[in-house]
């Protein structure tokens, strides 16, 4: 199993960027498909972006589109979330997760591993 840590939330105003990470340890992450989540208070948690295994295709969800990406550095074991034009909306808790190869990688209920979560506020 691999052993995800995200890191790099924290407080901001609304238009500042930010850049999480998730470090993995125990097993390389090239072979699985990688995503982000978030969930806000009293809110489901939700799927906001997702990289396939193979590194080919990408999603992102609706209310974040054209203002974060997903990428990985294969070199480094790890996942980053580059977020630009924040919205006090984009308030939550931020978790990396993984899902094994072959699973459709734009399926929530396929990710299976996930991190502890980092928390970003943004404020208006």
């Amino acid at each position: 199993q691999v052993q995800l840590e995200e890191s790099g939330g924290g407080l901001v105003q609304a238009g500042d960027s930010l850049r999480l990470s998730c470090a993995a340890s125990g097993r390389t992450l090239s072979t699985y498909s990688l995503a982000w989540f978030r969930q806000a208070p009293g809110k489901e948690r939700e799927l906001i972006a997702a990289i396939k295994w193979s590194g080919s295709s990408t999603y992102y969800a609706d209310s974040v589109k054209g203002r974060f990406a997903i990428s990985r550095d294969s070199a480094k074991n790890t996942v980053y979330l580059q977020m630009n034009s924040l919205k006090p909306e984009d308030t939550a808790v931020y978790y990396c997760a993984t899902a094994p190869p072959g699973y459709t990688y734009t399926t929530p209920p396929n990710y299976d591993n996930w991190g502890q979560g980092t928390q970003v506020t943004v404020s208006s």
